[in-house]
């Protein structure tokens, strides 16, 4: 039986990377990691997925005419691939119709703060900012907007009252490395069904979560 295979997108360290990749060295996520998309090749995450053993399609952004055009050979990697679900972790460049269009209910991503509330860059900065006692982890499908896509799942994190950036995001982080693995198991089971912009999400222990 053919293996569900998933392409990680990332830009930096790749610590969900590395959450993914452990959980399938534990037996805990049934998939295959079989390709890497990075946007900077010399970013740590290109250097686990070498360890990992996980084709690599490292680029620069400044060598295309324009995003479609890399967006473009990115396509073409993924159905060389059979890639069946898109990861978004950590990607930082904006995706275009050419991308989004194709791979529409097969592309998610995991922001940090429980959307709608700040979306884009600097979420954890942001919630601080704004002084809410409660932000969280999403994982949502893609649908080229601003972190706008139907939620799949989400999880609060506490704010505390001494708490900086580092240490808010270093729980966050925690947060995302359990959540993603779990939400990508799901998905290759089939246990998550979008219908227009809701999702029923099926934990695993009888009972489904619907968002909107």
């Amino acid at each position: 039986m053919k293996p569900f295979r998933i392409a990680v997108f990332a830009s930096g360290s790749g610590s969900n990377f590395q959450a993914l990749a452990d959980a399938v060295q534990a037996g805990k996520l049934d998939v295959r990691i079989e390709l890497l998309v990075c946007d900077k090749p010399r970013a740590k995450v290109v250097e686990r997925a070498e360890q990992a053993g996980v084709n690599v399609f490292a680029f620069k952004p400044k060598d295309y005419a324009a995003r479609e055009a890399y967006e473009a050979d990115i396509l073409r990697k993924l159905e060389e691939h059979e890639i069946d679900l898109i990861v978004l972790a950590g990607y930082m460049r904006i995706i275009t119709p050419v991308l989004v269009e194709p791979w529409y209910g097969r592309m998610i991503n995991i922001h940090p703060s429980l959307l709608p509330s700040f979306p884009g860059l600097h979420a954890v900065r942001q919630a601080l900012d704004h002084g809410v006692k409660v932000t969280g982890v999403t994982v949502h499908y893609v649908d080229g907007g601003m972190d706008t896509g139907p939620v799949i799942a989400q999880r609060a994190v506490s704010i505390e009252l001494d708490d900086t950036e580092e240490t808010l995001m270093e729980r966050i982080h925690r947060i995302e490395h359990e959540l993603l693995p779990h939400v990508v198991q799901r998905i290759s089971q089939d246990k998550v069904r979008l219908t227009g912009n809701t999702t029923r999400f099926e934990e695993g222990r009888g009972e489904d979560h619907e968002s909107k």
